[in-house]
């Protein structure tokens, strides 16, 4: 066999880095703080409801194509409940195997080869894998810091007359930005000159801090061309069930169920029941899903500050961004590092952005964590309170040089941070000099959370805080 075993569309690609770090925490046994899942289970009454569907025989054997009725229609009055936007459960709704699946069979059923995709950088990693699945050929627009706020005139520029959809995600993974209704306005304006279709990923959707959610379907001319994507996995944190949906026109969803059903067929029978139940809680747990973050996120903006990072605070989503250009460690060194010395997992950001051929104003390197807990060291204990957090959270900074000791230590029953870089945008560079590294707190292990921080993104969707 002289030719590579993988399909040439998905050379360079290999394990993902979610799955790569993720067998590293195992085999060092450490705190996987990199893979985006809560650190408790969604509401009992709603894994209650899983479970009886097992037992009672509900969605134990295939279920429909295009998912069961009682959840097809709990997304469409989700989607009129929220957002007045009415959707046929029996020809406009698809369940599918997370929204993950949902991306892949949107973009395999609607992108040929040659065909341009423009997506916003950073983005979740499987965009890339997917447009490649496709035959596409990414086109990225960078949201850079402060605000990573879409650039509407890059975007206008780069579309060309082989553009063949929009990839939007709002709110934003993994910048937290939430996309104005101005901008989407105008994206939609765009589109609709162009003739483009638009794919919406918006499994963040209730985890809004600043502004308003505005689905891009709601817009005028939109709703005709866009594909609307969005999971229960984020909103009632059972990321395991994969349950995610598309919705659309008939003709849109009719194209997508087209490659759906030969990807998965059909997934999850009875956590579906259990999800059309969790779509109809009341509104008061909706407002809690961004309300119960709002306090971790002030927490973690402000003992990171306190660090000495450059800390973003995030308009939505469960991710905090940080400038760690002054540490000096390349991107994805710091996070193996991190593994074997500090028993804490991260993702370095570089996957979540196009690496072949940049040039100096495409964006820069972005270095991300996701921090999936906040534990109280090694033994997982919760601070009993959010005060005394916010007080151990608080570091005490050590400026000595990176190479004078190694990036960070384990420190039995201390918080720690390690470090990662994030060159500028006119600077290619592998490093960005001597660095510092931080050390949070000197507390016991009973009372201070073990906050691991590496690199722009932290993940902060934890009940840790009391």
């Amino acid at each position: 066999m002289n030719r590579p075993l993988l399909n040439r569309r998905l050379a360079g690609l290999g394990t993902t880095i979610f799955a790569e770090m993720s067998e590293l925490a195992v085999a060092t046994g450490s705190v996987n703080l990199g893979q985006g899942f809560p650190d408790t289970d969604g509401p009992g009454e709603i894994a209650r409801a899983a479970a009886d569907a097992v037992m009672t025989g509900r969605g134990n054997q295939y279920p429909p194509g295009a998912g069961i009725p009682e959840l097809r229609s709990a997304i469409a009055a989700h989607q009129q409940r929220f957002y007045n936007l009415a959707v046929d459960p029996d020809c406009e709704v698809l369940v599918t195997a997370g929204a993950t699946e949902a991306i892949a069979a949107s973009l395999l059923a609607l992108v040929e080869p040659g065909d341009e995709v423009i997506a916003f950088e950073p983005y979740y990693d499987s965009y890339a894998a997917c447009i490649a699945m496709a035959g596409g050929v990414r086109v990225p627009v960078t949201l850079r810091a402060p605000g990573f706020r879409p650039d509407l005139d890059e975007l206008s520029a780069a579309i060309t007359g082989r553009t063949r959809l929009i990839l939007l995600n709002s709110p934003h993974n993994p910048t937290g930005s939430v996309f104005t209704r101005a901008e989407l306005t105008t994206i939609a304006e765009l589109a609709c000159a162009h003739d483009l279709l638009v794919i919406s990923d918006e499994v963040y959707e209730h985890m809004v801090f600043t502004g308003e959610h505005v689905p891009v379907a709601s817009l005028p001319g939109m709703r005709e061309r866009t594909v609307t994507i969005s999971s229960a996995a984020k909103t009632f944190s059972f990321t395991g069930w994969k349950i995610g949906w598309v919705t659309g026109t008939r003709e849109l969803v009719a194209a997508v169920r087209t490659v759906k059903q030969f990807l998965t067929f059909v997934s999850g029978g009875p956590f579906q029941y259990a999800i059309a139940q969790a779509l109809a809680l009341p509104d008061e747990y909706y407002r809690s899903v961004a309300g119960g973050l709002v306090s971790k996120r002030e927490l973690m903006c402000d003992g990171l500050a306190a660090a000495g990072f450059e800390v973003y605070r995030p308009e939505g989503t469960y991710f905090i961004t940080t400038d760690i250009r002054p540490f000096g460690e390349p991107s994805g060194d710091s996070e193996r590092r991190l593994l074997r010395q500090c028993r804490r997992r991260a993702v370095p950001g570089a996957v979540c952005v196009l690496q072949e051929g940049r040039g100096p104003d495409r964006g820069a390197d972005q270095a991300q964590c996701f921090a999936s807990r906040l534990i109280t060291g090694t033994c997982g204990r919760r601070a009993e309170t959010a005060r005394q957090d916010h007080e151990l959270c608080v570091p005490r900074l050590s400026p000595v040089s990176a190479s004078a000791r190694p990036l960070a230590r384990t420190w039995h029953g201390k918080a720690d941070a390690t470090l990662v870089r994030r060159s500028r945008r006119d600077n290619n560079s592998s490093s960005c000099g001597a660095g510092q590294v931080d050390k949070l707190g000197n507390n016991s292990l009973k009372s201070i959370p073990a906050l691991h921080v590496s690199g722009l993104i932290l993940w902060w969707n934890t009940t840790s805080f009391g």
